[in-house]
């Protein structure tokens, strides 16, 4: 794997939307190390947690309610969310953002424990215990397909 590869697998699952459950499989299927691509996808994906939450704390109120597509996203994600904190916590937070299915990865996690005023050392490591659980079950998913078609 040389920079670039690095690079690609970081922007993946940095951005929203893809997170690492574009990452993983685009690493796995391009023939990267894969043990290395999951690293490189938890970590990086765990990240986006710190803009999330301190950018809508800061920015929220005096900036980003203004637009309705941010505003819909934030509903949207407490609405789906919200029964998980409320059931579980933290655990919660962790199980809504592991779940390998659209608006429910680390950025909507971040949005999440921020909307539930989670603290911020507990809605991360929640955070990054989803993305754990997230990196499992989509390389799992990802070695079995790929090595099937092989």
């Amino acid at each position: 794997m040389d920079f670039i590869d690095i690079l690609k697998i970081i922007i993946i699952s940095m951005s929203p939307f893809l997170e690492l459950r574009g990452s993983i499989p685009y690493g796995i299927a391009t023939g990267m190390n894969y043990p290395l691509v999951i690293l490189i996808s938890i970590v990086f994906n765990s990240l986006v947690f710190f803009p999330v939450y301190f950018g809508l704390e800061f920015f929220y109120h005096n900036f980003f309610s203004r637009f309705k597509i941010v505003r819909r996203i934030i509903q949207r994600t407490k609405k789906k969310g919200s029964k998980y904190v409320e059931r579980y916590k933290i655990l919660g937070i962790a199980i809504f953002v592991a779940i390998p299915l659209p608006f429910s990865g680390a950025y909507s996690g971040s949005i999440l424990a921020w909307l539930m005023s989670v603290d911020w050392k507990k809605a991360y490591l929640a955070v990054l215990m989803g993305v754990c659980g997230a990196a499992l079950i989509v390389s799992s998913a990802s070695l079995g397909i790929f090595s099937l078609i092989k």
